[in-house]
């Protein structure tokens, strides 16, 4: 019997099982509800731990008594007591507000950073919705957070939320053109951008992780974080909140429950942009050393329910280097101070897009460069897989071609066959 955790999907184990009672989208259904509570549970449990996690930072760093001090052990008890305040506050929307969009905003942004969990390789296979363009729509999907921002901003009927809705309109989608060109650097080494794909390619040692890849992919990794420090409204980039400036910025009218989505949606976001960081750049769910990563391998091939446990095990890998990031974000914040909007956007148009574009150019160019040079895509023999050779190429068989009628491209295929008998 095929355990269920270890299936490919839910549906492939209910085939197996031969369940005969339940409807023909019954598989689809019910699968489609457990990665929706699955997901929901990395997307909430996460982002409650990092709050938690900011106030001890945040209290260690800047030497602030309270949170190391209340809160029960760990200080735990305070972000519960802080959930069940929000959730007893009253839900207003100011008079002058557009009461519709002013209710609608907040759950733009929590379904926008929600539904880019559904592309997010956990482990080895485990992801909700698998495809060849992940990255590229799990980047689509959690760009739209900007247009709950946004329509927060411009719905509340406060001068201080527009500004703050329109900084953040303006920050997102300068952001996004240096986001987007270094999370395709690794496309480009790669050769795919299904994000299962890559973290595979980068089993091994620590050498064959892209960010150590070549010197493009290095620096590619500090613009990447930078950016999407940028796009989760964090410090140094939080212009759209700035309480310094604009009181509370684009959430300046909301409170209670309403204004909680904003704050969990900021946290699941940041554990997402780090978790992709790790993907893309940092090994994904491998640890980097291969005689321990061949050891979790070879449990999975040798004992019962084996390939669950090494996916257990890679989510564990994952989960920590991805909090790891987190924890970087949190420092960040409560290190440096928060830059004026001319500076955050100078930092984008005049550094980071030259530079961006400067890595994108040279990782294109670098393998060519080798291939010229020494005859091999890598600088030094046997570090890493040499390009070209990671992605494989499916070989169709003469036996497995059948063309159809009329098919021109069958006809050319089939062509040259012919002549050879």
């Amino acid at each position: 019997m095929t355990p269920v955790l270890a299936a490919s999907t839910l549906t492939d184990w209910i085939d197996a099982q031969g369940i005969s009672w339940l409807p023909e989208w019954g598989p689809v259904v019910l699968a489609a509800v457990v990665h929706v509570i699955l997901l929901l549970t990395f997307f909430g449990l996460p982002a409650g731990i990092f709050i938690w996690a900011e106030r001890k930072v945040s209290a260690r760093i800047q030497d602030r008594l309270g949170p190391t001090r209340v809160g029960g052990r760990f200080g735990w008890l305070q972000s519960l007591a802080d959930g069940v305040k929000l959730l007893q506050k009253e839900d207003l929307a100011p008079a002058d507000s557009d009461k519709f969009l002013f209710r609608l905003a907040p759950y733009i942004v929590i379904v926008a950073a929600f539904c880019a969990f559904m592309f997010l390789p956990f482990s080895n296979g485990w992801t909700a919705v698998a495809m060849d363009c992940g990255l590229f729509v799990a980047l689509a999907v959690l760009s739209l957070e900007v247009l709950g921002v946004v329509i927060a901003g411009y719905s509340s009927g406060s001068k201080w939320s527009l500004f703050g809705g329109m900084r953040e309109a303006a920050q997102m989608v300068s952001y996004e053109v240096p986001l987007g060109l270094t999370a395709v650097i690794p496309v480009v080494v790669a050769g795919t951008m299904n994000l299962n794909d890559i973290g595979n390619m980068q089993q091994g040692m620590i050498w064959n992780w892209f960010v150590f890849q070549n010197p493009f992919t290095f620096l590619a990794f500090f613009v990447f974080f930078v950016a999407t420090l940028a796009s989760n409204k964090r410090a140094p980039f939080d212009l759209a909140e700035a309480e310094s400036e604009l009181v509370a910025g684009f959430i300046t009218e909301y409170s209670g429950f309403r204004w909680s989505l904003f704050f969990l949606g900021e946290y699941a976001a940041m554990f997402f942009v780090s978790a992709l960081g790790v993907v893309l750049f940092l090994g994904g769910w491998w640890t980097g050393i291969a005689p321990l990563d061949n050891w979790f391998v070879s449990i999975g091939e040798s004992c019962w329910m084996g390939d669950y446990i090494v996916r257990v095990i890679g989510m564990k890998i994952f989960l920590v280097k991805s909090a790891i990031l987190v924890c970087v974000q949190i420092w960040v914040r409560w290190t440096l101070p928060r830059l004026r909007i001319d500076q955050v956007m100078t930092t984008c148009l005049k550094y980071l897009v030259p530079i961006a574009c400067f890595l994108f150019l040279g990782v294109v160019l670098y393998p060519l460069i080798l291939v010229t040079v020494l005859g091999r895509t890598t600088l030094l023999p046997g570090s890493g897989v040499a390009m070209g050779e990671r992605v494989p190429v499916p070989v169709v068989e003469a036996h497995d071609f059948h063309p159809e009628p009329g098919d021109v491209a069958a006809e050319t295929v089939a062509a040259p066959q012919e002549e050879e008998h």
